[in-house]
């Protein structure tokens, strides 16, 4: 019998970022999970938080990763992607347009750009001469939202 090569990491994370971008993250998961055993490096640990949260639902876990995962190497743009999509997950339209400019502060890419574009911009406030936070701006924002007029 020979013996079976043991498999790269990098070629793992390969397969992992085909599966990711092919939508297919539980295959993605299983390859981030196993590249992990192999290596220990922020980038896999960043994706890993990424698949977490949109396969498993573990939104608060994925979050933690991508964070220490950004807190390791701050000029790499894909880290900021991954937290942003993460809290997009969650949700969390605001923080994740925060942590999108905070990256391409940082150095940017063509995918944050991207998401920065769907993600898309606020509505000017109803009211241009009171704040955004101001409670009538917020109210008739609403009002005229469910009517369809803005």
């Amino acid at each position: 019998m020979e013996p079976v090569p043991q498999e790269d990491a990098e070629k793992l994370f390969h397969r992992a970022l085909t599966a990711f971008s092919a939508g297919e993250y539980q295959a993605a998961l299983a390859q981030l999970e196993r590249a992990l055993k192999l290596e220990d490096n922020p980038l896999l640990h960043s994706y890993l938080g990424l698949c977490i949260a949109k396969e498993r639902g573990q939104v608060k876990k994925g979050r933690e990763l991508c964070q220490a995962s950004l807190d390791l190497e701050p000029d790499n743009p894909v880290h900021y992607l991954n937290l942003a999509r993460v809290y997009q997950v969650a949700g969390d339209k605001p923080q994740a347009l925060d942590v999108l400019r905070k990256g391409m502060a940082a150095g940017g890419s063509e995918e944050i750009l991207a998401l920065l574009a769907t993600l898309g911009t606020r509505k000017p406030p109803p009211l241009r001469f009171l704040s955004r936070d101001h409670l009538l701006n917020k109210w008739l924002g609403i009002a005229l939202s469910r009517f369809g007029l803005r």
